[in-house]
C-alpha cells in the first residue's frame, strides 16, 4: 500500500515506516502530524481526490534540520556588479506511521 501526500506545496509518494524530509513544519520532535492524501493504491484498488475525504497519513516528527549551503551568485558583466549570498533550506524529518482510509 502506498499513497501520495501533499506537504509544503510538494507531493511525496509514501509507504508505512518511510522516513523523508519535507518542508519545515511548525512541530516539535516527537509530535504526530497528519498529511492530506491525494491518491491511495491498495493492492490494485485505487482511490483519488483532492484531497480524499476522511483519509490521511499520520507521521511522527523525528528531527528538524537544515540542508547543505548553496551559493547564490549574481553577476552583471562589464558593470563590476557582483553579489554572493548563501542559503540553507530548513527541513523536517518525519516517519510515516500509518495511512488511514476514510
Amino acid at each position: 500500500m502506498y499513497a501520495i501526500i501533499t506537504a509544503g506545496g510538494k507531493q511525496y509518494k509514501v509507504e508505512k515506516d518511510l522516513k523523508l524530509n519535507v518542508e519545515k513544519l511548525d512541530a516539535n520532535v516527537g509530535d504526530k502530524v497528519k498529511f492530506d492524501l491525494l491518491f491511495i493504491s491498495d493492492e490494485g484498488k485505487v482511490t483519488n481526490g483532492n484531497p480524499i475525504k476522511n483519509a490521511y497519513a499520520e507521521a511522527e516528527v523525528l528531527a528538524q534540520g537544515k540542508d547543505k549551503k548553496i551559493i547564490v551568485f549574481k553577476y552583471k558583466a562589464k558593470k563590476n556588479e557582483r553579489k554572493r549570498q548563501g542559503h540553507r533550506q530548513p527541513f523536517t524529518t518525519v516517519k510515516i506511521l500509518s495511512i488511514v482510509q476514510g
